[in-house]
């Protein structure tokens, strides 16, 4: 928990430099400094475990950071995921949820009317039964926040954990104080039953509170590395090792060495990055390279490991293997932008910054004040206002300020369709200036659709088409499945094929009925003998216009041009247009090629495009937005896009995409529609702004009371702050927090 440097905008600072600032700017470390953090042996060879908010800390066990007491995070990813954590703070949660209710109720119950345990349980037993359901809170399950309090103390990076472990460990010793020995305290102290106040159950329903804050992020942490596995599942386990004599071996990915000849048949993943020896085949690079078609692949072409052969049989020569593929890469990218994003940058640390050490010290300057020159009993009047100033600074609705508006306005997202994975994806939304756009399946559907039908003279429409979608009919390629699904959708009957033959790269050919079919490119024209030169004029203005296109031959002659495309979202001109009203930049980035990029930009009035780009360039712009000072948000669908996604201020992927671009985005949008990202900024802003007013009343009643519990009042009015009071404040302001959070369920998005 952490908060910006002076110098941040809030947004991407944390990326740049490779780590957030620490706690409140905390000063960077020295060479010296961080040697001493690393401390894995030279010879180590094992998992290395470092700090998300100090990457310097290297250590070969999960121990927690020794500047900040977080959890460790491994530095390489791997399939298993270690949840020691998790299940350490689930299970401090419950036991403390066991506890403290009984005792909210015991201490509370007698406000309300007609409680059953009033006047049942004698004052003197009252204080010892809530002391023996708060210990097992306070002295067992807040241990690791009071651990992580004193580290803040010994590092000088106070924080909320600070906070936390002063509130619980003020209100339970003052508690304990008031039941081992209550007659320390004055008559003006004690309640009409004659014993002392006692904030046991604040203490306890502190610690319960935050534990259950701290499962719901490290759940929401837990998920992001999701994306990782999910990447390295695309790597097959084994591979089909040709050896030496001819024989084939299946191995394991990890003995695989550069040079091995590897077969790898239809339906498979292709195991490394390598070159085709031999063989024909189209293979679905889409996840890398956002194509929508799969592309032919022949003797000499390079292979992508990770990526899905459709139909032919190949010889693969590896290589690149192991860490060096291009999926290992884009595995550590989105690693290494994962470890780098700092945790939920809440605004109660801002505060917490100024705010801990002035209570300490007004605190302090109080107990020295009544105990100098206040009157008898100087010691307990002393004691007594320095706690009531303690108490009164207690984090309860601190706590809830942040949390309790994040689970409100993430519920309200849901209901939209607008799923938020972290309250720091839609903590920076707010601030975004700039959207990168992936296109295909972002812009646009994603899926190849009839888009043209331009027949040649003397044909009509409807019967060229009902001819080519007979003969392709018989083709498994998405080019045929396309022209198929628009002949059906016109309500075209298919004649049966015969004598079908597809030719890889080039196109197919069958007989219907009496009439010659061939569907294909120039090449597929040029082997049958039609000279497509009449129409070529034609074919080069719809190709600029985004679309692919095919030429038709019926018996031996051109008979038209037939074009597929991937159609625009029919609300993505919408979409674009306010955010662009909005003052943000759009700027297109696709693995797709330039002239179909271009197409698409003009008509959606995308000025900016970068084309061609793989998922490593799409990296680089985007971190070359950040480190321009933008802060930039990332929409996209696919495996390609995961890199950028993790890196990005804020990733939003299209429902309508792949499991890695959903794990690896801050913010999913279920539709793929890209008007839920401006539906997205407005809940952002909303909840931002219920967040300020959160830790508005979560910190107005306790600083306004501060001074009075300090004892500023008493030399003119005679009055004092009694801790009874304290507490009642903080109840209030807790009230007012989660009543103000709810308004957010009545957002209309």
């Amino acid at each position: 928990m952490s908060t910006q440097s002076p110098q941040s905008d809030g947004c991407h600072t944390s990326k740049e430099h490779g780590h957030g600032d620490g706690c409140h700017a905390a000063a960077p470390l020295s060479r010296e400094q961080a040697a001493a953090l690393n401390r894995v042996p030279a010879d180590y060879t094992g998992q290395i475990w470092t700090c998300p908010m100090h990457p310097d800390v290297r250590e070969i066990a999960n121990t927690g950071c020794p500047l900040c007491g977080m959890g460790l995070e491994p530095e390489r990813a791997t399939l298993e995921q270690d949840t020691s954590e998790l299940d350490d703070m689930m299970r401090r949660f419950l036991i403390s949820l066991v506890f403290a209710v009984p005792l909210l109720i015991l201490a509370m119950g007698h406000m309300v009317s007609g409680f059953p345990l009033a006047g049942r349980i004698p004052p003197g037993w009252n204080g010892w039964i809530q002391l023996a359901l708060a210990s097992p809170v306070v002295l067992w399950a807040a241990k690791p926040f009071f651990q992580r309090g004193w580290m803040s103390v010994r590092s000088g990076n106070l924080n909320m954990f600070t906070l936390i472990a002063l509130g619980v460990g003020v209100a339970f010793a003052y508690s304990l104080v008031a039941t081992l020995v209550p007659g320390v305290f004055p008559a003006a102290f004690r309640g009409e039953t004659g014993q002392v106040d006692l904030y046991f159950e604040s203490a306890a329903v502190i610690v319960t509170l935050v534990l259950l804050g701290q499962v719901l992020e490290l759940r929401a942490r837990q998920a992001t590395s999701g994306a990782i596995r999910a990447l390295l599942r695309l790597a097959p386990a084994t591979a089909h090792r040709i050896e030496a004599d001819g024989t084939e071996t299946e191995v394991a990915l990890d003995q695989l060495h550069a040079g091995d000849r590897l077969r790898v048949r239809p339906g498979d993943r292709i195991p490394v990055d390598g070159e085709v020896e031999s063989g024909e085949s189209h293979v679905d690079e889409s996840m890398f390279t956002g194509e929508p078609l799969p592309v032919v692949r022949r003797a000499g072409d390079r292979l992508i490991g990770g990526t899905v052969n459709q139909q032919g049989g190949l010889i693969l020569r590896a290589h690149r293997v192991g860490g060096d593929t291009l999926l290992s890469q884009i595995v550590n990218m989105v690693a290494q932008a994962q470890r780098s994003r700092a945790p939920i940058q809440r605004l109660a640390d801002r505060v917490s910054a100024w705010f801990v050490p002035g209570v300490i010290a007004i605190s302090l300057a109080s107990f020295a004040t009544w105990l100098l020159i206040g009157p008898e009993p100087r010691l307990s009047f002393a004691l007594v206002n320095a706690v009531a100033v303690l108490i009164i600074a207690c984090p309860c609705a601190l706590g809830l300020a942040t949390p309790i508006s994040i689970t409100v306005g993430t519920g309200t997202g849901a209901t939209a369709g607008i799923l938020i994975r972290d309250a720091e994806a839609l903590e920076t939304l707010e601030k975004v200036d700039t959207v990168l756009v992936d296109k295909t399946g972002t812009l646009t559907r994603g899926q190849a659709d009839l888009s043209l039908i331009d027949p040649a003279e003397g044909w009509r429409a409807d019967a060229l088409l009902a001819l080519a979608a007979a003969v392709e009919a018989g083709s498994e390629h998405p080019v045929a499945a396309a022209l198929v699904r628009g002949a059906e959708s016109r309500g075209l009957a298919l004649s049966p094929v015969h004598d079908f033959s597809a030719i890889t790269g080039e196109g197919v050919q069958g007989r219907v009925g009496d009439r010659d079919v061939v569907i294909g490119n120039a090449r597929m024209m040029a082997r049958i003998g039609v000279d497509p030169a009449g129409m070529d004029a034609r074919a080069r203005t719809h190709r600029e216009q985004g679309q692919t296109v095919m030429y038709a031959a019926i018996d031996g002659k051109l008979a038209g041009l037939l074009g597929i495309a991937d159609a625009i979202k029919d609300t993505t001109p919408r979409a674009l247009a306010a955010l662009q009203a909005e003052g943000l930049r759009v700027v297109m980035l696709t693995g797709d090629n330039d002239a179909t990029a271009q197409a698409v930009a003009r008509q959606l009035g995308i000025t900016e495009v970068h084309a061609d780009v793989s998922p490593a360039e799409k990296h680089r712009i985007l971190s070359a937005a950040q480190a321009a000072g933008h802060c930039v948000a990332m929409a996209g669908d696919g495996v390609n896009d995961a890199p950028a996604l993790a890196q990005a201020d804020v990733g939003i992927a299209m429902g309508t995409g792949t499991d890695v671009a959903i794990e690896s985005a801050g913010i999913t949008l279920v539709g793929g529609d890209l008007l839920d990202i401006v539906r997205a900024r407005r809940l952002s802003r909303a909840t931002m702004r219920n967040i300020r007013q959160n830790l508005i009343f979560g910190f107005g009643y306790n600083a306004l009371g501060v001074p009075i519990a300090a004892g500023v009042l008493y030399p003119a009015f005679g009055l004092l702050l009694n801790p009874m009071i304290a507490a009642a404040a903080m109840s209030l302001s807790s009230v007012s927090v989660i009543t103000n959070a709810l308004r957010l369920r009545r957002l209309r998005l």
